[in-house]
């Protein structure tokens, strides 16, 4: 597993405890406004071997709670799974960031009891995700796969879309809410320019447009919130 960050304490990553951040290097979809483009379109440059990173764990022990696993996209590398069973054997309760595109790999991680949060970007409306993700044409059936999933696990979960303008619409919130109708969490992320994007030219919605966007949720996920607005 290429891993290229890690942010040693985090009290946002992972809801309600005290958590440190792995950034895995790689990611399938080319997302215009990704803030973390470095991971995905250049080549790893910082690698932080699985030994250091173990003993990182080791000595962490009695301070931090979890550990979240993002990118990137995480499963996209062949050996995630190993590399999730070797997060998880320092006893750590683990959060999994994913884009959903790799629902056989997240289907192991789920049986084998490997995950204890998992958050899943749902990008925009299936209509609208050929634009928010950079690749025509894409099948969206492996995220659509990965929902279910995710709502029949069991386990603790959260979607979440970043909203951009430009690239989402009203009536593309309105058909996220139907697709992840009855969900526990969903939450609309507000845009931030990281100056590391993709594609630059972007902006966020103010909080009158995302109340919107959440109205137009709200008719089939009644508990959608915002986050960072």
């Amino acid at each position: 597993m290429i891993i290229e960050g890690l942010q040693k304490t985090t009290l946002l990553d992972y809801p309600g405890l005290v958590a440190c951040t792995v950034f895995a290097h790689g990611c399938n979809l080319r997302c215009p406004f990704c803030h973390n483009a470095g991971l995905v379109i250049r080549k790893p440059e910082n690698i932080i071997s699985q030994e250091e990173l173990g003993a990182f764990l080791q000595k962490r022990k009695g301070i931090l709670d979890g550990v979240c696993l993002t990118g990137g996209e995480p499963l996209a590398q062949k050996d995630s799974i190993e590399f999730i069973e070797f997060l998880k054997s320092f006893g750590y309760k683990l959060k999994l960031d994913t884009n959903g595109f790799y629902p056989e790999r997240l289907k192991e991680v789920i049986e084998k009891g490997l995950v204890d949060y998992i958050a899943m970007d749902i990008k925009s409306s299936p209509e609208g995700y050929a634009r928010a993700v950079g690749i025509d044409g894409i099948d969206v059936t492996p995220a659509m796969q990965s929902v279910k999933l995710i709502m029949d696990s069991g386990i603790d979960y959260e979607f979440r879309t970043t909203a951009v303008k430009g690239l989402h619409i009203v009536s593309d919130f309105e058909k996220i809410g139907d697709w992840i109708a009855g969900a526990r969490k969903y939450f609309i992320q507000q845009f931030i320019d990281s100056g590391d994007l993709i594609q630059s030219g972007f902006s966020a919605f103010d909080t009158a447009e995302t109340e919107k966007l959440l109205a137009a949720v709200r008719k089939n996920v009644p508990n959608a919130e915002s986050r960072g607005i």
